[in-house]
């Protein structure tokens, strides 16, 4: 849209303002209506140009929610390429088909037909009442948090992974991605040996392949038979969802209406029951079970014609001779065998019997507790005979075998894109399908306890009911339903789970989070994810080879639970931070549910299996920290950027504003850089000794000063914030970084020194370069930068540390294996000289250097009892270092010292001189008058220069503050008379007799002093320490008169002559270090 701005001369009838003509009257009225319109957009033509109006915005929201289900995200489907294609169909999907039906049919699966009535049997209806309430309970809990985290946004592909990235961020995101990719995998696995305990035990058990060689080899055989069969079922799933989805959608709801026609055929067997129960019957020697397919009649001896015969029972308990002669098994030859009803009924009363469990270890024979037995120890030959518990049971088990019957509610929010109202379908539809299911467990638990026998409901695959599912011969009208519908409802929960797996990894893989994942995000030219299906298919086959569906389902509840903790955390940390952006349409939800639905999951995953909750939480972590540390950054908004900025918020409010207290008092770092031309860090060791120094505890603030005006230096501000951050990063610095912009860089740096920090998290310690070529240098800025520092840093009651020739300092990759780091304890400045030596060496540089602290004695002292004393108080605060005194003795003056003051005093007066004003310098020059002057200077410049001076590497802020100076004039031309020549010859004459004076100046006293000590001083610390890897230096403050700077400086190389490596060190004027604990 073109707005056309109109100017006053864009008048209708000329620039007469008088209009007189009706005519042009009326067109002035017709120009001032059409124009009101677009009036107020002239001034905002600026922002019209880079925001859009918000007509063209609302009308790319129209087709916000019609994003299709897929693997890619919703800036995707925003971009140029996705809005040239072929506008995708709009979602006419409701909550009945899109929402409810796909959940109920995720959620009934396998335990439900299989394992349900095993449970019952094993922890009695109570228990397992208790079971069921606690499973559905997490999961409802669950979905009201999901609803909420739904309803706040659209929710693309990836369901509950999108939901939990972009709640709490690609770490958690990624972690319990991966999680749900798992236990989805695993779950195709479950599904899979499922349907294959259907097809081997109860529809063709003439198909195994391995059979039984002995009385207890018939488990490995069945493993063994679930690992083949498992292995080709699972390729034969794989292959079809390779060739096309659409054929395994097609399918979908046929598998539904199987698992609907079951369910019915329960209930319409149980209440046939209430006057016609089942004709099963279980045959029982004593109060023990017996397999029913191992013989024909339920009798000790049968009549075939007039003769009693042993029957098929008697021969497999006694071998060997007839009935009267033969040795038989003593529990066979002393308990009567009994016949009793495998379903009694709805209206027989065996719920009382069922109310409380009977938990079993493995090989424990099933018994039933209201039958008369005779105790008897037969042979370990007939145990074949009896039923028995294949594994040892327990609630914790049965509560792991369970939990995947409740999962499943994911299934709406994944077809989000689909659903005609996402906001209002999701959460009644998922709600609903748990309300139902739940009320199908419920009553699915006190009709199995109230229609079926016990030692039925124990016995897991139907032994006692002649290889019958026990939960088939309680259907009506036939076990054939029940059979056939569980075979095709977890065939199909097993390609619905092939299917979203891998469509799962891939929306991990393109959202680029996890490195190793990239290839797992490409697939054929349709978007079908074949290298995710491959890699799935690998992972169930792990599942398929475990072989046991008891041993599968736990492992899938952790995955699961891991998920759903997590939803719950999403939600309450939403509803907690209050976020501007947390609007979700479903308002039924509270933190504290959330919170609820969290601790049950962590209950039921160390309830189900402690050692498998350790191994899932231990998968997640350590995903979490791979993305963390090699994954790329993402910003999603996510909700732990916003949890850590409000702990961080409380943090800061409760703590002190003032200084802490002496025990917790550590260096907070301000380190000062100076950035080259090129905005590189000019000396990054600087950084070097601050890592090694903090180790990563504490606070560390780099800051840094670009001289100029901040609405012109706003990129360099920029380039250098980033150039420190990743000279940071390569240090292994953690800190933060600031750079400001001031028109005088000794500003800046008292701005930082000032501003840094927030709170009680300010730094104490700032910590500078050397100021290196200060002498060579003409301009003074450099050392007075340096000065004004340390002033600064001295009003404001902080500590400093200036490390002086820090490029010979360590670097991160070098160890020193043996020296010393000596402290050379002068004045007492709170303690800084002993804490910094300790914390040094708790880094791996410094660790195996020793620790040598020397104090000086003077004539008065007593240096023994000064020696015995700084033991002792190293002693008490418990640091190891050797400890030395060195007595200094008054001495005369040396002539070293003497000629050392004189040259540093004609050094200051010379360049005072040397400072003339820009107009008497361009006089001079343009006369030809400074040559000798300079000549002169040369000289005297060549003298003073320091003859102990080490390698110059420019100074720390050689193009700091004061005003710039201004670039030399262009040459003059004149024309030379006598008289100005004479006048030049004169000026040539007295030139010399200025320096002559200069020469002749003798030293201030104090001055030669303040130069003797730091001779003597230096002298004695280069002998004892000339081979140290680090010496410590008490630093004397500056001089009150300003006048004195430059000597200062003077006394501190002298201080430091012949030192290699030295940290000068400066208290802030407080303690530091106790000796208390």
């Amino acid at each position: 849209t073109i707005v056309r701005c109109l100017t006053p001369s864009h008048k209708v009838g000329g620039s007469n303002p008088n209009m007189s003509h009706p005519y042009e009257m009326y067109s002035f009225m017709h120009w001032i209506n059409s124009s009101m319109a677009t009036s107020f957009l002239c001034s905002l033509q600026e922002e019209l140009d880079i925001r859009p109006k918000v007509s063209s915005f609302l009308s790319r929201l129209v087709n916000y929610t019609n994003i299709t289900q897929g693997a890619r995200e919703h800036e995707e489907e925003e971009s140029a390429n996705v809005s040239r294609k072929k506008a995708p169909k709009a979602p006419n999907m409701g909550t009945l088909m899109g929402v409810y039906l796909p959940c109920l049919q995720n959620i009934f699966g396998v335990i439900l037909f299989l394992r349900l009535t095993w449970i019952v049997g094993t922890a009695g209806i109570a228990q397992s009442l208790i079971i069921v309430f606690m499973c559905c309970s997490c999961t409802m809990l669950t979905a009201i948090s999901m609803s909420a985290i739904a309803t706040n946004g659209v929710v693309p592909a990836g369901g509950a992974y999108f939901m939990i990235s972009r709640s709490l961020g690609p770490e958690f995101g990624g972690a319990v991605g991966l999680c749900f990719y798992l236990g989805t995998t695993f779950a195709a696995a479950m599904y899979i040996l499922g349907a294959i305990e259907i097809f081997l035990k109860y529809l063709l058990p003439q198909a195994a392949i391995f059979h039984a060689s002995g009385p207890h080899g018939g488990d490995s055989a069945m493993l063994n038979n679930m690992r083949v069969y498992g292995t080709l079922c699972l390729s034969l799933m794989a292959l079809v969802v390779f060739v096309g989805v659409k054929y395994v959608n097609k399918l979908a709801s046929l598998f539904l209406a199987c698992v609907i026609i079951s369910i019915f055929s329960i209930y319409a067997g149980a209440i046939k029951s209430i006057t016609h129960p089942p004709e099963f019957t279980v045959c029982m020697l004593g109060n023990r079970t017996l397999e029913r397919d191992l013989f024909d009649v339920c009798s000790k001896t049968v009549v075939v014609g007039n003769e009693t015969v042993p029957s098929q029972l008697w021969r497999s308990f006694c071998p060997e001779g007839n009935v009267s002669s033969a040795q038989c098994d003593d529990y066979f030859s002393q308990n009567n065998l009994t016949e009793i009803p495998a379903i009694p009924g709805l209206a027989s009363g065996i719920i009382s019997d069922n109310m409380w469990g009977d938990y079993m270890q493995k090989n424990d024979v099933m018994e039933k507790a209201g039958l008369s037995s005779v105790d008897a120890k037969g042979p370990a030959e007939s145990i074949g005979m009896y039923v028995t518990a294949d594994i040892a049971t327990s609630f914790t088990l049965l509560v792991g075998i369970f939990f995947p019957s409740a999962t499943g509610i994911m299934a709406g929010s994944n077809r989000s894109g689909d659903l005609r109202d996402a906001q209002k379908s999701i959460p009644v539809g998922t709600i609903l399908a748990i309300t139902t299911t739940s009320l199908v467990y419920f009553s699915s638990v006190v009709l199995f306890g109230a229609c079926i026998e016990g030692v039925v409901l124990r016995d897991k695959f139907g032994d006692a009911v002649n290889k019958n599912l026990v939960v088939g011969t309680l259907s009506w009208p036939s076990p054939w339903v029940i059979v056939i519908g569980s075979f095709f409802s977890t065939v199909g929960a097993g390609l619905q789970s092939l299917t979203g797996a891998p469509r799962l990894l891939q929306a991990i893989a393109k959202d680029n989070i996890i490195p190793f994942l990239r290839v797992f995000g490409h697939g054929k030219a349709n978007g079908e994810p074949t290298w995710a299906l491959l890699l799935t298919g690998v992972i169930a086959e792990l599942g398929i080879l475990i072989a046991s569906l008891d041993m599968v389902a736990p492992i899938l509840s952790m995955f699961f639970l891991m998920c759903y903790l997590f939803v719950n955390l999403a939600c309450a940390v939403q509803t907690l931070l209050r976020t501007p952006n947390w609007r979700p349409r479903f308002k039924y939800y509270h933190w504290a549910l959330s919170f609820l639905g969290m601790i049950m999951c962590v209950a039921l995953m160390f309830i189900s299996s402690w050692y498998y909750a350790i191994v899932a939480m231990g998968i997640a972590g350590l995903i979490y920290k791979y993305i963390e540390y090699q994954g790329a950054e993402k910003e999603w908004g996510d909700g732990i950027r916003g949890l850590s900025l409000s702990a961080a918020r409380y943090a800061l409010l409760r703590l002190e504003v003032g200084p802490p207290h002496t025990k917790n008092w550590r260096p907070q770092l301000l380190v000062l850089l100076k950035m080259d031309e090129d905005l590189h860090v000019k000396y990054p060791r600087l950084l070097t000794f601050a890592s090694q120094l903090k180790a990563g505890k504490g606070l560390t603030i780099v800051g840094s000063v670009i001289q100029g005006n901040f609405l012109e230096s706003y990129g360099e501000t920029q380039a250098s914030e980033q150039a420190i951050k990743n000279m940071m990063e390569i240090e292994r610095v953690k800190g933060f970084c600031q750079v400001v912009v001031a028109s005088k860089v000794r500003d800046g740096i008292a701005h930082l020194i000032q501003s840094c920090g927030l709170g009680g998290m300010k730094h104490n310690t700032v910590v500078m370069g050397w100021p290196y070529g200060w002498r060579q240098s003409e301009d003074p800025r450099a050392w007075k930068t340096f000065i004004n520092t340390v002033r600064c840093t001295t009003a404001a009651h902080l500590a400093l540390m200036v490390p002086k020739n820090v490029s010979f300092y360590p670097s991160n990759h070098e160890r020193f294996s043996d020296g010393n780091i000596d402290v050379w304890w002068i004045v007492h400045d709170g303690g800084m000289l002993m804490l910094l030596p300790f914390l040094l060496k708790q880094h791996k540089v410094w660790r195996k250097c020793n620790m040598r602290i020397f104090t000086v004695a003077q004539m008065d002292d007593n240096s023994i009892q000064m020696k015995k004393d700084l033991a002792t108080f190293l002693y008490q605060l418990r640091i190891e270092a050797e400890v030395e005194v060195v007595e200094m003795h008054d001495s005369d003056i040396s002539a070293y010292t003497y000629e050392r003051t004189l040259m540093m005093e004609q050094r200051s007066q010379m360049l005072r001189q040397m400072r003339l004003s820009s107009a008497e310098r361009d006089r001079e020059v343009s006369s030809g008058r400074s040559f000798t002057f300079y000549m002169v200077l040369g000289d005297i410049a060549q003298l003073v220069k320091d003859r102990h001076s080490l390698v110059r590497m420019g100074s720390l802020y050689s193009d700091e503050e004061e005003e710039v100076l201004e670039s030399p004039t262009e040459k003059v031309h004149m024309t030379w008379t006598k008289e100005k020549c004479e006048a030049e010859r004169r000026n040539h004459t007295n030139a010399p007799e200025n320096f002559r004076e200069l020469i002749s100046l003798k030293p201030d006293q104090s001055n030669v002093r303040r130069m003797h000590t730091a001779v003597k001083l230096n002298e004695v610390i280069v002998n004892r320490s000339h081979d140290a890897r680090l010496v410590l230096l008490n630093m004397p403050g500056p001089p009150r008169d300003t006048g004195g700077d430059e000597n200062y400086m003077e006394f501190l190389e002298v201080l430091t002559e012949g030192l290699e490596r030295v940290l000068l060190v400066r208290g802030g004027g407080r303690e530091v270090i106790t000796i208390y604990s």
